[in-house]
């Protein structure tokens, strides 16, 4: 396999992936409890009733953790993958009982020799069950053959 054709069956410009997950408030609670996030607002149900969202939201680190899992789980099945940076951009909040949609588009693909891989950059973004962006992404990740 040449190179060119190598690096083109582990990403291309214009490919698509996405992924559809459904939280629930014990999921939400659980997350935020295991990664230090003590805001009653992802864990007590009364105390969020109380804020402008009206009812439990999900903690900004367990919603961006799906949508960087899902370029691991989508490029890993071609090869290794590693993440080099990612930022993200809140927008709304996404509720601790949402079916949220996580969406990636593979932006550029850029060989690099010195990293024996391909630099690819991603928009992602997350949409709410209202179809509204709740979060922003953009990124790169290193797809290569071994890590």
């Amino acid at each position: 396999m040449t190179r060119e054709t190598n690096a083109a069956s582990r990403a291309r410009p214009g490919e698509r992936f996405s992924s559809e997950v459904t939280l629930t408030p014990e999921q939400v609670a659980s997350f935020a409890r295991v990664v230090g996030d003590d805001n009653p607002v992802h864990h007590d149900p009364e105390h969020a009733a109380t804020t402008r969202f009206g009812r439990l939201i999900a903690s900004g680190p367990h919603t961006t953790a799906l949508l960087l899992a899902l370029t691991a789980a989508h490029f890993s099945k071609r090869g290794a993958m590693l993440g080099l940076e990612f930022w993200q951009k809140f927008r709304r909040p996404i509720f601790a009982d949402e079916t949220i949609r996580l969406e990636w588009m593979v932006v550029k693909v850029t060989p690099n020799a010195r990293l024996r891989g391909d630099v690819v950059e991603l928009r992602g973004r997350i949409k709410g069950a209202d179809g509204r962006t709740a979060v922003g992404a953009k990124g790169r990740v290193l797809v290569t053959d071994a890590l």
